[in-house]
C-alpha cells in the first residue's frame, strides 16, 4: 500500500544517507522503521523483551550473593 508522509527535510537527509550506507532504498528503511516501530509497541512484544533480563544478577536480594 503506498500512503503519503510528511518528513522533516533533515530526517529525509538522515534517511537518505543511511539508505546508501546499506546499500538500499530510502522505502526499504522506511519499510524497516515501521516494521521495528510496530514489534515494539506490540502488547506482548515487553515479554520477549524482558525474558531473563535479570538473569544472573548477583545485586537482587536472594541471589545467594
Amino acid at each position: 500500500m503506498r500512503t503519503l508522509v510528511d518528513i522533516p527535510d533533515d530526517d529525509i537527509d538522515k534517511l537518505d544517507a543511511l539508505a546508501v550506507r546499506a546499500g538500499r532504498s530510502r522505502a526499504a528503511e522506511i519499510r524497516e522503521a515501521v516494521k521495528a516501530h510496530l514489534l515494539r509497541k506490540s502488547s506482548q512484544d515487553w515479554i520477549a523483551r524482558g525474558a531473563g533480563y535479570w538473569q544472573g544478577r548477583a545485586d537482587l536480594p536472594g541471589s545467594g550473593e
